[in-house]
């Protein structure tokens, strides 16, 4: 257990935490939990069972207007008016030069309302760029961050525990759907996402003093089936198993989509125009200049972020994530290599520490969940 930093904010689900004696960390300005107890023990919970993770810290701004649909497809990457009611859509906001300013997920809850979800860190500069760039549109924009908390089960059993719990027929949910229903008797918005690489739900309770009724159900319906609380630390070697990106490693304003082998999500045929496209327009015809690729090591040393990947002894990247991988059972890492490099062939390695370790290639995930 920890005391909270001077100026770090809490959770609604504060004291659930203390008494569950997390490890408790300051985390882009909130006191969030690291672990409870075995970081090994509640990742393999989220992969054979299911794990509870308190995302409070995630920003959540409302977009709401006749022209929200419109403001959406302007402001940010994707064909957001494209999403129909109930959907949501993984998006980013970019820069006028491409550079990634923070990855989104967006759920259109009506024909003229949208929830944005922004990572803790990025909040504030994601909210004060969409409200510069909302001039001309009829839309209100509202920080409703304070007014959530966010509760994410997730693993192959999280159907089974929630399903008592709710209103909603689960089997209707698809990925990447949300919808008002209710959870332990608490009105809620329950997405069917997750940043784990499991099946599992994220479960939006406003006002977020509810979250604690909320949690305490779910851990205890859980509980027979093997479900545990988990932190960020097992959230992030989950991520990493599951190739999913983190901003501040894998992405940033000093890189574009492309680079991120995200393209995917950049909708150059939109009808109208879009901030960042004439700079998106020309990397997509210019090609990368950098490419993430997943490194197994051959050892037991871990690569982390910043440490140089070598090829043949010579520099052609940089690690952005690496950890050990309890799923793999080696180290694991994603970097940056310059375009053009041959992964084909030659000796790769990352410097750990001023000492060569051998790495293999390998296509991302290195982890991918039976369907």
């Amino acid at each position: 257990m920890s005391q909270a930093p001077e100026g770090a904010r809490t959770t609604p689900l504060h004291q659930t935490h203390q008494a569950l004696n997390a490890n408790l960390v300051d985390f882009a300005g909130w006191l969030m939990p690291l672990r409870y107890a075995s970081e090994a023990a509640e990742h393999k919970a989220v992969r054979e069972a299911a794990g509870l993770f308190d995302l409070s810290h995630m920003g959540e701004l409302l977009v709401r207007g006749a022209g929200a649909a419109s403001f959406l497809d302007y402001a940010l990457v994707g064909h957001l008016s494209a999403v129909t009611p109930g959907r949501a859509r993984y998006t980013m906001i970019t820069a006028e030069h491409g550079g990634v300013i923070d990855d989104l997920i967006v759920y259109r809850l009506a024909e003229d309302e949208y929830l944005i979800v922004a990572n803790a860190s990025n909040s504030d500069t994601v909210f004060a760029a969409l409200t510069e760039r909302a001039s001309g549109f009829d839309v209100v924009l509202a920080d409703e961050s304070s007014e959530y908390a966010l509760i994410a089960v997730q693993g192959p059993r999280a159907v089974e525990i929630l399903a008592p719990l709710t209103d909603a027929d689960l089997s209707t949910i698809k990925y990447y759907a949300g919808y008002r229903h209710t959870v332990a008797g608490q009105p809620v918005l329950l997405a069917r996402t997750g940043y784990t690489g499991e099946d599992g739900f994220e479960i939006f309770v406003k006002p977020g003093s509810d979250a604690p009724a909320v949690w305490d159900a779910l851990l205890k319906a859980g509980e027979p089936a093997g479900l545990i609380p988990a932190g960020l630390s097992a959230r992030d070697t989950l991520r990493l198993e599951a190739g999913m990106p983190l901003y501040g490693n894998e992405l940033s304003l000093d890189r574009t989509p492309y680079e991120a082998g995200l393209g995917r999500v950049v909708k150059l045929d939109k009808p109208d125009d879009f901030v960042g496209r004439a700079a998106l327009t020309a990397r997509a015809d210019s090609g990368p200049t950098h490419t993430l690729v997943g490194l197994v090591g051959r050892g037991r040393r871990v690569p982390r972020k910043g440490y140089d990947v070598l090829r043949d002894g010579v520099s052609v990247g940089t690690v952005t994530s690496g950890a050990p991988s309890p799923s793999i059972g080696k180290p694991i890492a994603v970097a940056y290599v310059e375009a053009g490099t041959d992964l084909s062939s030659g000796e790769f390695a990352v410097d750990v520490r001023g000492r060569a370790e051998p790495m293999d290639v390998v296509r991302l995930p290195f982890y991918k969940r039976d369907k």
